[in-house]
């Protein structure tokens, strides 16, 4: 069974940075899909960031030039640095195994940006 771990979320003011971190276990092959999704109150859970192959990486628009998604240097760990901040990116961040919704999901981990 695979069990994630994420750490790294918090409260930030707006303009400012966080950095997730996420690492499975439980499987000795490598995830070549791992990502994060989020998920607001009141909204359905989006994709955030991911890799669609060992080296491709995939974004959400409304990301893009501010989150950047990099695999740490332990086996399926996966970070995503979270630059320029915006109250709009409040949510609980998840991490998975599979970006395509297959995989397994971390707890999640509450990111707050204050205005």
């Amino acid at each position: 069974q695979v069990q994630l771990v994420e750490s790294g979320g918090g409260l930030v003011q707006a303009g400012g940075s966080l950095r997730l971190s996420c690492t499975a276990s439980g499987n000795i092959f490598r995830f070549n899909a791992m990502g994060w999704y989020r998920q607001a109150p009141g909204k359905q859970r989006e994709l955030v960031a991911g890799f669609t192959s060992s080296s491709t990486t995939n974004y959400a628009d409304s990301v893009k030039g501010r989150f950047t998604i990099s695999r740490g240097n332990a086996k399926n760990t996966v970070n995503l640095q979270m630059n320029s901040l915006k109250p709009e990116d409040t949510a609980v961040y998840y991490c998975t195994t599979s970006i395509w919704g297959n995989g397994s999901w971390g707890q999640g981990t509450q990111v707050t940006v204050s205005s």
